[in-house]
């Protein structure tokens, strides 16, 4: 077994609607115990529906620029250097309210979430180059994922 060398340069590369979502380990490597994306946000984009993971956690760690958190009905605005978990059942969305990229990196264990990354860059873009909300419902149930009211 050897340690696995992600340069900067490489890694899977999705578009999910105006997010960018690059795979640094898709759990290949880690026996499916952990995946790791950086998810960069254009400035003013509000991000994916509050929504609840029924099988995995996650983690984001603000790399750069300023996200927003909601959890329920708190919002959390955290800059660089600040982590921010979400276990099974708790709910959350991300986004960016400010004016400069923002960049995440994000956890998921274990691995599962990977795909559904995977099948968001499939999804059709609307008019504006966002999803379908619908879609992603959608999808997000076929990973134990629920969307939050």
């Amino acid at each position: 077994m050897t340690i696995t060398v992600v340069e900067p340069s490489v890694g899977e590369i999705i578009a999910a609607g105006p997010l960018r979502i690059r795979i640094l380990e898709d759990g290949s490597h880690t026996h499916h115990r952990l995946g790791l994306v950086e998810v960069t946000i254009p400035p003013h984009i509000d991000g994916p529906p509050q929504h609840i993971h029924r099988n995995h956690d996650e983690t984001f760690y603000v790399i750069s620029g300023t996200a927003s958190f909601v959890s329920g009905v708190d919002t959390i605005t955290a800059g660089a250097g600040t982590l921010l978990a979400a276990a099974p059942g708790v709910p959350h969305t991300f986004g960016n309210p400010s004016d400069v990229p923002a960049v995440l990196l994000c956890t998921v264990t274990p691995d599962l979430y990977i795909d559904y990354f995977r099948e968001l860059g499939k999804l059709r873009r609307g008019p504006e180059g966002g999803l379908d909300p619908h879609d992603i419902a959608d999808l997000m149930a076929r990973y134990a994922t629920e969307i939050h009211n």
